[in-house]
């Protein structure tokens, strides 16, 4: 899989500014929701080759609803769906979706952490072009 355009969803319009210009330079199309609903909007409107999506936005659990969302789609299940939160942070509890159960129930293909680390980010979306 070859990813070219990357939607990224986060209800933080300076992290979203932030995030979208470091991947444009990284030399990705890059398209921007500040809602889950909005989110789901453009996903299907754009066609995304992957899906970066905050955890908390509206609600504690935007970010998990909108990628059950996404993964119950054709499209969906075919791009990587990546969770970025910094729910670790605050509550100390280490999210992950590196199992098979982790990832029936959390519906996600990983989890980044805030602040993003751009190597670390784009060494996880290397992986799904190279898989």
């Amino acid at each position: 899989m070859d990813i070219k355009k990357i939607l990224i969803v986060d209800d933080d319009i300076d992290l979203l500014d932030q995030h979208k210009i470091l991947m444009e330079s990284k030399g990705f199309e890059v398209v921007t929701a500040e809602s889950a609903e909005a989110g789901f909007q453009v996903f299907q409107k754009e066609k995304p080759d992957a899906v970066i999506v905050d955890l908390i936005m509206e609600e504690y659990d935007s970010g998990f609803i909108l990628c059950h969302k996404i993964k119950r789609t054709e499209l969906g299940k075919k791009i990587p769906v990546l969770i970025l939160t910094s729910a670790t942070y605050e509550t100390g509890f280490k999210f992950d979706a590196s199992t098979m159960e982790e990832k029936e129930w959390i519906k996600c293909d990983g989890f980044l952490n805030k602040p993003v680390v751009v190597h670390e980010l784009l060494a996880k979306l290397e992986d799904f072009s190279n898989n």
